[in-house]
């Protein structure tokens, strides 16, 4: 752990931290490219958070400033802070920051088939289940599924069974038995979608964009939406049917972060 001192050098850039939801950005050196965004619905307890924590010793020697833009509530900062990762590649965030080419598992009367976002529309279609950034991260999931539930590799797609055979898994009790006939293709198709129901992916459930409709203090945010994707915050609805006219394609993190709020109409929501 590198050696801690307070940073008095940061204490103007608190000064006029706000006690509001946003986003705050650690700028060092080069400060075209920001080392750290983070979010919070309180901006000045946060960042305090961050001068007083030893084990941050590094990256508060390397800040120069802190910046913060403010937003209406906890779903502007959110959809903010994975914006402007994505758009400014911080050196110390890592997760949001990943690119992949997206892919789930759709799920149909056979094996599961893997197919991608860039390939097919996400927002659209049903029966998808998961979201990955590889191949490879999909294939290990229906490995664990398939040891978990005792399903047949065979039936997954992910062995060539010969006619006639049975998997060697069956053999040592780790498969139902579908491919030897001790189960039904269905059932086994029924206990994988029961195993992947907490992985469904949502189906876009209005017919085009959408406002979600934030409030504090005088600040009004008006989040546009379509398909899942964040196509940005505006003030006013004019402004934001205007928005609707952007392109964008699905990312998970933008799924992830309005699910639940569209779906459980956790703000208001205005039709555009």
């Amino acid at each position: 752990m590198a050696a801690y001192a307070y940073p008095d050098h940061l204490r103007a850039a608190i000064s006029d931290m706000p006690a509001a939801p946003g986003v705050y950005i650690f700028h060092g050196e080069v400060d075209t490219l920001p080392l750290y965004i983070g979010k919070s619905v309180n901006l000045r307890s946060r960042v305090l958070s961050h001068l007083r924590n030893r084990r941050e010793a590094r990256l508060l020697r390397q800040t120069r400033r802190i910046s913060h833009i403010c937003t209406a509530g906890e779903i502007g900062a959110l959809l903010l802070e994975a914006q402007l990762i994505k758009e400014r590649y911080p050196l110390l965030n890592r997760r949001l920051r990943r690119k992949g080419r997206l892919c789930s598992l759709r799920l149909g009367e056979s094996a599961p088939d893997i197919v991608y976002a860039q390939e097919i529309d996400f927002a659209r279609e049903p029966r998808l289940y998961g979201l990955f950034g590889s191949r490879a991260a999909a294939l290990a999931l229906l490995r664990g599924l398939a040891d978990e539930q005792r399903l047949c590799l065979g039936a997954l797609g992910l062995e060539k069974l010969p006619r006639g055979r049975a998997c060697f898994r069956a053999s040592l009790g780790k498969c139902a038995g579908q491919c030897r006939g001790e189960e039904t293709l269905a059932s086994h198709q029924q206990r994988l979608r029961q195993a992947l129901e907490s992985l469904a992916l949502a189906c876009w459930p209005y017919p085009g964009a959408i406002g979600l409709v934030e409030e504090r203090e005088g600040l009004r945010q008006i989040h546009v939406v379509r398909n899942w994707c964040y196509l940005g915050s505006v003030a006013t609805p004019e402004e934001a049917r205007r928005l609707d006219t952007v392109t964008a394609s699905f990312d998970a993190d933008s799924y992830k972060i309005l699910c639940q709020p569209v779906l459980a109409a956790q703000v208001p929501i205005l039709a555009l």
